[in-house]
């Protein structure tokens, strides 16, 4: 099928995106994107807003959410598309998510008091505006506060991998996560499988584990993803029958080489997510 101009991965104020839904439909548009999914971390507070402008701007917006799950000991990011967002089961699963992140945040911010750093948790809080809280926010936080230049910095020193800010949670299994998809409607996407930091040989572990869970399909084009490295995804998808999606991961304006609408397009050969969705 030919498909239309989509973005089926970004974020907005209601997770650790800088755009409003308002404003990130509205730029969609401008942008020439037909078909659009919100994908917030572990949150749909945004969809009710959206769809208003999305309809008056001609844009399918379709149920999205990227939810935040475990392989092992290893967190991983599943995008789910076409699910029923009102669904109780999902809000009170949605729920939980937000809890895990309240602790989550509190966790981190004392570890940092720890280490002679200001209490940035006041101040975190009211940068998420009442979204899910998450670590870009300490990061947007720990450079407002003087202590990082950059939140590239605030990640190195405090909050990416093995620093005094990565608080490990027991999030929901991947399994978990992939059976409420199902049960409200929806399909599962594996989400950036280049960015979890594993060998391809290690990667198709995960995606066997994926597939015996009931996963649908991997993201193999999103921003600052090597072409080789896409080619690659597009392959393993053809050969384990998955489906396949793209999307920018849009987070805010400025970013080089990232905008809604703006990736490779995967190759036509592999079977798009769209195809079932549309």
């Amino acid at each position: 099928m030919v498909l239309p101009k989509y973005d089926l991965h970004c974020h907005t104020t209601a997770s650790d995106g800088v755009l409003s839904p308002v404003e990130l439909v509205a730029r969609a548009a401008d942008q020439g994107v037909e078909v659009l999914a919100i994908t917030d971390h572990d949150s749909v507070a945004a969809l009710q807003q959206a769809s208003v402008v999305a309809q008056a701007a001609n844009i399918r917006l379709l149920p999205g959410v990227e939810l935040t799950a475990s392989w092992g000991s290893r967190v991983v990011h599943l995008v789910g598309l076409g699910f029923d967002p009102t669904a109780p089961s999902l809000q009170r699963y949605l729920e939980g998510l937000t809890e895990l992140r309240t602790d989550r945040a509190q966790r981190i911010a004392k570890r940092l008091i720890g280490r002679k750093l200001p209490d940035l948790l006041p101040a975190v809080l009211e940068l998420a505006g009442g979204g899910q809280v998450g670590r870009p926010h300490f990061a947007m936080a720990l450079v407002a506060a003087g202590v990082c230049e950059t939140e590239q910095q605030a990640f190195k020193n405090y909050l990416g991998t093995g620093k005094v800010g990565d608080v490990q949670m027991a999030w929901p299994a991947m399994s978990v996560a992939l059976d409420l998809l199902h049960y409200t409607g929806g399909v599962g996407i594996l989400a950036h499988p280049t960015k979890y930091r594993l060998t391809f040989t290690r990667l198709r572990s995960l995606l066997t584990d994926f597939i015996a869970a009931g996963g649908d399909g991997i993201e193999v084009s999103y921003s600052g993803i090597k072409p080789e490295h896409q080619r690659e995804l597009q392959k393993i998808a053809r050969k384990m029958d998955l489906m396949v999606s793209a999307g920018s991961d849009f987070h805010q304006p400025g970013k080089p080489w990232v905008e809604l609408g703006r990736f490779q397009p995967p190759d036509t050969e592999c079977r798009h997510v769209l195809s079932s969705l549309l």
